[in-house]
């Protein structure tokens, strides 16, 4: 899927700067570690985003665990290479997505690549794909700071932001914590911190139960002084929604998490419309 002489590098790099060109704002999703919601944050930012009328594509560039075609209700389709480019499937009239997950590999077929190969194929996704006029273009990341998400930060000129992902427990506050230290060093804004997870929200009283503690996502936040975007708590229907290729969002008259979740959109157009701080 990818290429590797230097006259091919040059003519994607030439694709790539005007094809980023062409979109508004580029927002990565990071966590420091895996389970944290990272890929339920980024579909469902990406849906919200459409829903206001804005014109989004998301990319998957967690090329081991590639799931966004699955939370998007996509998995069956594919997209399709052509002399002119790489079609992204269209998930609704505003959204469209790309994914590993949607080249034809088998959902069991595991990818045993190196680096070098990883950033090849980001290069490929991010340079030939047809993206035309986005507002928004939504990455996701796997976990970590290692060659995927260091790839597209540094393959993007003008990447509008990081958001980071993380559950209220130490450990994943702990491992937050360097992926915003990693964004600082690659001197890309950290758009804010989202605390997922952050309470389980019983469907029978619709009380509220702190599993994970709560409040650390703002603490690391105020530590770091990052933007904190704020919490989503976890109800029993995500995983149903999961399940049915549904993004949350979709039923935001119904759902704490989802009026949540909207709030935190607003924050994140308003980061972007006023400016870095």
């Amino acid at each position: 899927m990818y290429q590797t002489n230097e006259q091919e590098m040059h003519e994607q790099e030439k694709r790539l700067k005007e094809k980023m060109s062409k979109i508004r704002h580029t927002l990565i999703i990071m966590s420091g570690k895996g389970g944290v919601g990272k890929t339920t944050v980024a579909v469902n930012l990406a849906y919200a985003l459409s829903l206001k009328n804005n014109k989004v594509g998301i990319l998957d560039i967690d090329l081991h665990g590639p799931n966004i075609a699955k939370m998007l209700g996509i998995e069956g389709q594919a997209i399709h290479a052509f002399e002119f480019g790489i079609q992204p499937v269209e998930v609704s009239e505003n959204l469209i997505a790309v994914s590993l997950a949607l080249t034809g590999h088998g959902p069991d077929e595991p990818v045993i690549w190196r680096g070098p190969a990883k950033a090849a194929v980001i290069r490929q996704l991010l340079s030939d794909v047809n993206w035309g006029t986005l507002d928004y273009l939504i990455i996701d990341s796997p976990p970590g700071t290692g060659d995927e998400p260091l790839s597209a930060c540094q393959l993007i000129p003008n990447i509008s932001g990081i958001v980071i992902v993380t559950t209220p427990q130490d450990v994943a506050i702990l491992d937050a914590r360097k992926s915003v230290l990693f964004a600082k060093q690659i001197k890309i804004p950290v758009a804010g911190i989202i605390e997922n997870m952050s309470g389980f929200t019983c469907p029978h009283c619709n009380g509220t139960i702190d599993i994970f503690k709560k409040g650390g996502g703002q603490k690391a936040a105020d530590e770091l002084k990052v933007p904190f975007l704020g919490a989503v708590p976890f109800q029993q229907e995500f995983v149903e929604y999961s399940d049915k290729g549904t993004p949350f969002v979709a039923f935001k008259e119904k759902s704490k998490s989802a009026e949540s979740f909207m709030d935190i959109v607003e924050k994140i157009e308003d980061f972007l419309g006023k400016g870095r701080p």
